[in-house]
């Protein structure tokens, strides 16, 4: 067995994503053969990736089939987030993707939902951080149990930063960690504009594989401004399937597909799809109406991400500050993890076969 021959039988390795092999994408490396036995490692396009399963049957099969059946093949693995960001970019230049997280109205989910994809990214391997950039309701300091805590300053290269505060392995901010939360905050678009600017430019968010963005409901003054102050990878909406939230999810869609603004929809999520009591799990209630967010991403030509159930332990865990994704084997687990592979797929994919997202020029 020679080196050239593992290259050639996994040249028939078809990354499932990207659709091209692993070879050509440049993913295998460090291939080592002693007799029978053969390693090498594969590259991901992302650490949460969840096709590494797949992936690896695949490669084994390939080099016994192709190569030598009597192979002892051991497929290590490592990653290299996919990004379109380049370190020279002056702002968050350690950050390699951007995901917004949107909604056309208030009371959809949204920052459940978001604190819940934060986390099940992090749970997969990937560094991430959550801004919450919801400036007149912010929920990140009670679904991460860290209300009435102040982050810290710090001097880098003579300029003051704010230290985002770590909870479950992410880097979380939010406004509510500035301001008493009896306190409401009174600002006009212009001062709130000013803050998720500050959010950007003066926390020290470092490395990241991914930032999510818990953004204010509807599309104004704070989406516009984010989208001229950095780049955005992408946006995921948020809607439950009743008529009113899916006519505003519309509004969202319509903001981010026009052409002066022109941001990637990674897909759109489903929250609050049916709602399944503790004590009849294997039951659904469709009280908000069915597969309204499926028959609308496919009415848009998006990507489904997934249903997420209404269920009481969502909402515990939100209120507890233990969001539901951290739990261990349950069915709301698994929807929130199953959400975050398929979006993390997505974005990939983005990444690979879409153009650079550039920020957005004034708009009046």
């Amino acid at each position: 067995m020679t080196e050239a021959d593992i290259l050639k039988a996994l040249s028939n390795v078809e990354e499932p994503d990207l659709k091209q092999d692993l070879v050509t994408l440049n993913m295998v490396k460090d291939v080592k053969i002693e007799g029978n036995n053969v390693s090498f490692t594969v590259v991901l396009t992302t650490p949460a990736c969840p096709m590494k399963d797949m992936i690896q049957k695949a490669c084994i099969n390939a080099v016994k089939l192709l190569v030598n059946k009597e192979a002892v093949v051991k497929v290590n693995f490592t990653s290299n987030t996919n990004t379109l960001r380049n370190e020279a970019q002056q702002i968050l230049p350690g950050v390699k993707n951007i995901i917004a997280v949107v909604s056309g109205k208030g009371g959809v989910g949204k920052s459940t939902v978001s604190a819940n994809f934060a986390l099940a990214l992090a749970k997969s391997g990937a560094s991430v951080g959550l801004m919450d950039a919801d400036i007149y309701g912010p929920s990140a300091p009670i679904m991460f149990g860290i209300r009435g805590q102040r982050p810290m300053m710090k001097e880098v290269n003579g300029k003051g930063v704010i230290m985002p505060i770590d909870k479950y392995g992410i880097k979380v901010m939010s406004i509510g960690l500035l301001v008493d939360e009896k306190n409401a905050v009174v600002w006009r678009g212009p001062m709130a504009s000013s803050a998720i600017r500050q959010f950007v430019t003066d926390v020290d968010w470092g490395e990241l594989d991914y930032l999510v963005i818990d953004m204010p409901p509807g599309t104004g003054d704070i989406h516009l401004t984010l989208m001229q102050t950095v780049p955005v990878t992408g946006v995921i909406i948020v809607t439950t399937p009743q008529n009113v939230a899916l006519a505003d999810a519309k509004k969202g869609i319509a903001m981010f597909g026009q052409a002066q603004i022109k941001v990637p929809i990674i897909g759109l999520v489903e929250n609050m799809s049916y709602f399944t009591p503790a004590e009849l799990p294997d039951n659904k209630y469709y009280i908000f109406g069915k597969d309204g967010g499926r028959n609308l991403a496919h009415e848009y030509d998006l990507p489904f991400l997934g249903q997420i159930p209404l269920v009481q332990e969502i909402r515990e865990g939100g209120d507890s500050g233990e969001p539901a994704v951290l739990a261990e084997n349950t069915p709301t687990a698994a929807a929130f993890d199953d959400f975050a592979a398929t979006a993390i797929r997505n974005i990939a994919i983005r990444n690979a076969t879409l153009a650079p997202t550039k920020p957005l020029e004034t708009v009046a």
